[in-house]
C-alpha cells in the first residue's frame, strides 16, 4: 500500500449509505435547533432586548449562511469523502493547513458533546428526582451511553434521530400554539447584567447555529456528498434561522427581562402542552450530543489517515466502517470537559474555535475562486466576495468577542500548521496554494514586463551550465553565493544529440529529476532544467534567448572553464556571442587542490573605473554577504608602474568605496613595468580564497591565443571568477 496520504482515504462509494435528508438535513437541524434555543434563547433576549436579540441571530446565521454558501461551493467543486470540513479544507489549503485546522475542529466537535449533555443534564435537573445527583455524575453516564451508541455505529444512531425529529417538532408546535393569553409588549431596549454586553452575549448563542457542517462530517456515508452537502446545508440553515427568529419574537412577548434571565425553562410556563417542552428539550439536547458524537470520531478518523496524528487513532477495532478508537477519544474528552465546567464558560470556547474553522472554510472558497484554479468547476457558484465577506465575519466576530482569545485561536493553529511543516508529512493532492501562487506570479510578471528596468533594481538572474551539477558542486556553490535571498538561479544540462532519439529514451525528464534531488538535497534556491540539443554551443546560446519570462529573463551566465583547447575555444565564442546578446558571462575557474580555501578573502582586481570593474565589485559585495563567507574581507586592488600618484589613487578607491557603500580595503601595488600582469595578481592573490578578474572581448582572429593567455593565467592564481559585464549602466551608483 502506498504511503502517501491521498491513498489512505476510503472510497465514498464503500460506506455510502445516507442521501440529503437523513444524512445531511436532520442531523443539521437537530443539532442547530438544541440547547441553546431551549434554554439560553429567552436569556439572550432578557439581556439583549428584542432588537438587538433579532440583530445576534441575523449575524450568527449570516455567518452560518455565508460559510454554507462556502462549503457548498468547495463540495461541489471535489469528490468529498471522509472527514467533512478537514477534507475539503485540507485537499483544498495543503495538508499542513487542513492539519491546523482539522485539530481544533476536532475538538471543537469532541467539546461540543460536553456541551449538549451539560445543557441535558441542567434541563432534566428541573425534574425533583435527578436534584439528588451531583449534575456532572448524570451527564458522565450520559456521555458513556452515546459514546456506546456511537461506538455500536452510525447507522443506530440515524434511526433514533427520526423519534428525536419528531419530539423537537412537536415541543416547538406546543411552544408556538401557547401563552396566546399572556402577550406583553416586547422590551425592545438591552438589560445586559454585569460582566454582559452584546459580544458576550453573542458568544454565548454562537454555538446554536455551529451544526450546519454535521452533515458535511458525514460525507464519507453519504450516497452523494456533492449534492447532497449543498442541498441539506442551505435547506437547514434557512429553516432553522426562521425558528430561532419567531422563537425571539415569540420569547420577548412573554416575559420580563428579569423573568427571561432568571427563568432558563420558560418555554415550559409558555407551552400548551408543557411536558411537550420537557421532552424536546431533552430530544434537542441529546440529538445535538449524538449528532458531534458521531461526527467528532469521524473528522479524527480523517486526520489520523493523512498521518498528523498517530494512525493508530484511525483504528476502526473491528468494524467495517465506524471509527471506534476516535468514539472512544471523543467520549473521554467529553467526560472531561463535562466535569470542567458548565454551559455559560464552554459555550464561548466552542464559539472560538467554530469561527476560527468557518472562517478559513470561507477562505478556501473565496481564494478558489479568486485565483481561477481550471479544476476548481463548483456547481454550486457563487462570487468571491461572498466568501471573503464570510470569513471577514468569523475573524472580526472572535475579535469583538476576545481580543486574546482570537489571537491565541490564531497562534494554536499556526503552531500546528508550522509543525506539521517541519515533520514535512508527505501528501500527493494539488491544493489551492498552488493556484495563489500561479495568480501571483502571472501578476508580478505583468507587472515586471510593464514596468522600465532600472539598474537600481538589477538583481543576479543566473543561468548555469552545469552539466550534472554532482560533478561540478563548485559551479553550483558559486551561483548559490551570488544569489541567495537575492537573485534567481537555474542550473541547467544540455544533453547533446538527436532529439528524436533521446527524447524517446526519456533523458530529459530522468536529467531534470536529478538536478532536483541535487538542489532539494544541499538545500539550495535553484531551478533545475534540462535540454536536448543538437551542441553544446548552440544550445547555450538558444536556452540563454529563451529561458525567462516576464523580465525575468537571465542577465548572467556562469559557466565553468575548459581544460581542453577545444573547450576553451567554444567558451571564447560564447563569450563574444553572449556578450552580443547582452548576456554578462562569468568563467569559474576551480583550483581542485586549494579551491575557496576558508572563505575569509576575497581579491577584486580594479583597472579603472569600467563595465566589469563595477560588476566584480558588486558580485565580491554579494558574495560577502552569504552566511559561507561570514567575516569575508573584500580587497579592491591597483596596480601602478610608479610610486607618483599612489595617494591619489588610493584615496580615489576609498572615496570610491564609500560612494558605493561597499565595505572593501583599497589596496594600490606598485610593480615594475617589466613584471607581467598574470606575474603580480599570482604572487599578490596567493592568500586570496576566491579572485574575480576582468576579461576583455576577444578578437575573433586571436581568439585561440587569447584563451590560451586565460588558461595560462588562471592556472597560476587559483580560484577565480572571470568576469565581462553586458550592463552600460553603472550598476554601483543604481541606488544613489
Amino acid at each position: 500500500m502506498s504511503n502517501t496520504a491521498q491513498t489512505t482515504v476510503p472510497s465514498v462509494s464503500k460506506a455510502a449509505r445516507f442521501g440529503t435528508f437523513a444524512g445531511v438535513f436532520v442531523p443539521n437541524v437537530l443539532t442547530i435547533l438544541g440547547i441553546i434555543l431551549f434554554l439560553r434563547t429567552g436569556w439572550v433576549v432578557g439581556q439583549a432586548g428584542l432588537i438587538q436579540a433579532l440583530l445576534i441571530v441575523v449575524i450568527a446565521n449570516l455567518i452560518s449562511f455565508l460559510t454554507g454558501l462556502s462549503l457548498s461551493a468547495v463540495a461541489t467543486a471535489m469528490q468529498v469523502r471522509a472527514g467533512g470540513k478537514y477534507y475539503i479544507i485540507s485537499r483544498s489549503l495543503g495538508l499542513e493547513i487542513g492539519g491546523a485546522i482539522g485539530i481544533p475542529l476536532y475538538l471543537s466537535q469532541a467539546i461540543s458533546v460536553a456541551f449538549y449533555i451539560i445543557g441535558f443534564t441542567e434541563a432534566i435537573q428541573a425534574l425533583a428526582f435527578f436534584q439528588q445527583f451531583d449534575p456532572r455524575l448524570i451527564a458522565t453516564v450520559v456521555a458513556l451511553i452515546f459514546g456506546a451508541i456511537a461506538f455500536i455505529g452510525a447507522d443506530f444512531a440515524i434511526k433514533i434521530q427520526y423519534f428525536i425529529l419528531a419530539a423537537l417538532m412537536a415541543a416547538l408546535l406546543s411552544f408556538f400554539t401557547g401563552g396566546w393569553d399572556a402577550i406583553q409588549t416586547p422590551v425592545l431596549t438591552p438589560h445586559y447584567t454585569e460582566g454582559m454586553n452584546f459580544w458576550t452575549v453573542f458568544a454565548v448563542f454562537f454555538p446554536a447555529v455551529t451544526g450546519i457542517a454535521v452533515g458535511a462530517s458525514m460525507s464519507g456515508d453519504l450516497k452523494d456528498p456533492s449534492k447532497s452537502i449543498p442541498r441539506g446545508t442551505i435547506v437547514s440553515i434557512l429553516f432553522t434561522a426562521v425558528i430561532y427568529l419567531a422563537a425571539v419574537i415569540w420569547l420577548s412577548m412573554h416575559g420580563s427581562p428579569e423573568e427571561l434571565i432568571q427563568n432558563t425553562l420558560i418555554m415550559h410556563d409558555i407551552a400548551r402542552v408543557p411536558v411537550l417542552i420537557f421532552i424536546g428539550v431533552w430530544s434537542a439536547t441529546l440529538s445535538s450530543a449524538l449528532g458531534s458524537i458521531v461526527a467528532a470520531p469521524r473528522t479524527l478518523q480523517a486526520i489520523a489517515r493523512d498521518r498528523i496524528v498517530p494512525r493508530w487513532l484511525a483504528s476502526q477495532l473491528g468494524s467495517p466502517t465506524e471509527p471506534r478508537m476516535a468514539v472512544l477519544l471523543s467520549t473521554a474528552i467529553a467526560v472531561g470537559v463535562i466535569w470542567a465546567g458548565d454551559l455559560n464558560f464552554v459555550a464561548p470556547i466552542i464559539t472560538m474555535f467554530f469561527l476560527n474553522t468557518y472562517g478559513m472554510m470561507n477562505l478556501v472558497a473565496g481564494i478558489e475562486k479568486l485565483v481561477g484554479n481550471p479544476s476548481f468547476r463548483p456547481r454550486f457558484n457563487i462570487h468571491w466576495s461572498l466568501s471573503l465577506a464570510g470569513a471577514l465575519g468569523c475573524y472580526g466576530t472572535m475579535f469583538l468577542i476576545n481580543p486574546f482569545a482570537t489571537v491565541a485561536a490564531v497562534v494554536i493553529s499556526y503552531g500546528i500548521y508550522f509543525f506539521l511543516q517541519r515533520r514535512a508529512v508527505a501528501h500527493t493532492w494539488g491544493d489551492v496554494r498552488n493556484g495563489i501562487w500561479f495568480a501571483l506570479a502571472r501578476w508580478a510578471l505583468l507587472n515586471l514586463e510593464t514596468k522600465q528596468y532600472h539598474a537600481k533594481n538589477w538583481r543576479p538572474n543566473i543561468l548555469v551550465f552545469t552539466g550534472q551539477p554532482h560533478n561540478r558542486q563548485h559551479l553550483a556553490d558559486v551561483a548559490e553565493w551570488l544569489s541567495r535571498g537575492q537573485g534567481i538561479v537555474s542550473f541547467f544540462q544540455l544533453i547533446a544529440g538527436d532529439v528524436e532519439q533521446l527524447s524517446a529514451r526519456n533523458l530529459r525528464a530522468v536529467a531534470r529529476r536529478q538536478i532536483r534531488a541535487f538542489i532539494f538535497n544541499r538545500n539550495m534556491t535553484a531551478f533545475p532544467e534540462a535540454d536536448i540539443v543538437p551542441d553544446f554551443f548552440t544550445g547555450a546560446v538558444t536556452v540563454a534567448q529563451s529561458h525567462g519570462v516576464g523580465g525575468l529573463e537571465p542577465n548572467t551566465v556562469l559557466l565553468g572553464w575548459s581544460g581542453s583547447p577545444q573547450g576553451r575555444r567554444t567558451l571564447m565564442r560564447l563569450l563574444t556571442t553572449l556578450v552580443n546578446l547582452e548576456k554578462s558571462v562569468l568563467f569559474l575557474h576551480h583550483d581542485d587542490l586549494r579551491g575557496v580555501g576558508r572563505r575569509q578573502v576575497i581579491d577584486v582586481w580594479w583597472r579603472g573605473r569600467s563595465q566589469n570593474g563595477e560588476l566584480m565589485l558588486l558580485l565580491a559585495y554579494i558574495i560577502s554577504r552569504h552566511p559561507s563567507w561570514e567575516g569575508a574581507q573584500i580587497r579592491l586592488r591597483r596596480v601602478l608602474y610608479s610610486e607618483e600618484g599612489r595617494s591619489q589613487t588610493e584615496a580615489h578607491l576609498r572615496s570610491l568605496l564609500a560612494d558605493v557603500r561597499v565595505d572593501a580595503e583599497p589596496q594600490v601595488i606598485v610593480a615594475s613595468e617589466e613584471e607581467p600582469f598574470a606575474e603580480i595578481v599570482r604572487r599578490q592573490s596567493r592568500d586570496a580564497d576566491l579572485t574575480l578578474l576582468g576579461m576583455a572581448r576577444p578578437v575573433p582572429e586571436e581568439m585561440d591565443a587569447y584563451a590560451e593567455r586565460l588558461d595560462e593565467f588562471v592556472r597560476s592564481v587559483g580560484t577565480v571568477l572571470l568576469v565581462h559585464s553586458a550592463h552600460e549602466e553603472e550598476l554601483l551608483q543604481a541606488g544613489e
